[in-house]
């Protein structure tokens, strides 16, 4: 029978070992500087490194460098390999809004996970609430009694950058004669680098089948008029409407079985049925950003099944269907009772772009549901001080695209010096 080997045959490995030719320092530099300097090998290394604050770091080493990393050919390759990562998410379950992160993250992501981690209560308010995240930036309203402030934070910037871009209140308006019911909501769209802000009333009348949306856009500090449609349609259900943004066009959930479409490039105004067999109901069904501006996503659970379509043209496609019972008993979850009734349905709080995630409520459990990944896991427990159910949730992901050094136009292929760098404080968004 073999057993270990003893002290003397350790020591002669160990001899033989330092007998063995090592490499010369210069002939592995000129190994690594011939990888380094092939532009072809340098740029499939540098789309490997996962996450956009690493790119920022990699444009600090020299100019050839940055203008690797910031190419748009390579920035479009970067993002296909590697989405924006969800880092977390802002909840607010009546006791104000806070931050929890999405667990666990890489090393990497541990400063850009401590920026995030902002509570918006930290302004002198009384009440504060999130209105939209996108892109880093989380809309903000302040309430201090009777008066309330609208504004943009930029997570991600340092401490010293950290603040509040204020933004004008919303539009007043005159609300007509009759019974009717309005809805306020907000949206924004990515444009470019920037993002762009919608202000949206739908009003609905009680004693006819008229709807009026009224669609403003915040531009230069003033909220503008941007489009007012009015329609026949089924009366608005009695939860608040979701609106999503795709491209131009705006879908609003009007009714349990249509979805109206405003047409913003043209004005124009028409309805899409749901799917066979699809009815929204209280928290059972939410629509997802599809990055095909003619398409969008509608995802339903009932009975602990998800269905995911997809409308294209003129048609649902059923793209996946997702049975969750054994998800559900794997996380060995309690049921929470309430007057001795098991609470034992799903909940839709958020939708991922792209159908990536689900947030659901499950009693007073949240839980998240990687739709690729087919991974159900529990992410936030209400507390005793919390509320029963959640106001919302708002996802908060990894802001794209990165913001590089700006830099001397006489620099080139040479490294970085403090004084050659004419501003790398914008780095720190990502960083």
């Amino acid at each position: 029978m073999l057993g270990p080997p003893d002290g003397s045959i350790l020591t002669k490995v160990a001899m033989e070992g330092e007998k063995q030719p090592q490499p010369a320092v210069a002939d592995s530099s000129a190994t690594v500087s011939k990888v380094l300097d092939d532009d072809n090998l340098l740029v499939e290394i540098l789309l490997r490194v996962s996450f956009p604050n690493t790119l920022i770091r990699a444009a600090l080493v020299c100019r050839r460098w940055l203008c690797h990393v910031s190419d748009k050919a390579f920035l479009g390759r970067f993002r296909k390999l590697h989405p924006p990562r969800l880092l977390g998410f802002y909840i607010d379950t009546g006791m104000g809004p806070c931050f929890t992160p999405m667990l666990p993250q890489p090393p990497e992501l541990a400063v850009v996970i401590d920026r995030a981690c902002f509570c918006p209560d930290t302004w002198q308010c009384r009440r504060a609430h999130v209105l939209d995240c996108r892109n880093g930036r989380v809309l903000t309203m302040l309430q201090d009694g009777p008066r309330f402030e609208l504004g943009v934070h930029t997570a991600l910037c340092t401490l010293t950058e950290r603040g509040m871009t204020t933004f004008p209140p919303f539009p007043r308006y005159n609300r007509p004669e009759g019974r009717f019911c309005i809805w306020p909501c907000l949206i924004s769209k990515e444009q470019g680098d920037d993002l762009s802000y919608f202000y949206v009333l739908i009003e609905s009348s009680e004693e006819t089948s008229k709807v009026t949306v009224r669609v403003y856009m915040l531009q230069h500090g003033i909220w503008c008029t941007h489009h007012t449609l009015a329609t026949d349609q089924p009366s608005l259900p009695l939860w608040d409407p979701k609106l999503v943004l795709v491209d131009s066009k705006i879908y609003i959930t009007v009714a349990p079985r249509n979805i109206m479409v405003l047409d913003l490039s043209v004005s124009s105004c028409s309805t899409i049925c749901l799917p066979q067999g699809v009815e929204y109901g209280d928290r059972d069904a939410m629509l997802s950003r599809a990055d095909d501006a003619s398409s969008v996503y509608l995802i339903q659970v009932k009975e602990l099944q998800l269905h995911i379509w997809l409308h294209k043209g003129n048609n649902w496609l059923l793209v996946d269907t997702i049975f969750m019972s054994e998800m559900v008993a794997n996380l060995r979850m309690q049921d929470y009772t309430v007057e001795d009734e098991h609470i034992d349905v799903l909940r839709i709080l958020q939708v991922g772009d792209n159908a990536e995630f689900v947030f659901f409520q499950m009693g007073r459990c949240i839980l998240y549901l990687d739709i690729k990944g087919k991974t159900l896991r529990k992410v936030y427990e209400m507390k005793d001080k919390d509320w029963y159910s959640v106001y919302y949730i708002f996802p908060f992901k990894m802001v794209w695209p990165p913001i590089f050094p700006a830099l001397k136009p006489n620099l080139q292929g040479i490294p970085f010096a403090s004084a050659e760098v004419t501003k790398i404080s914008n780095v720190h968004r990502v960083c």
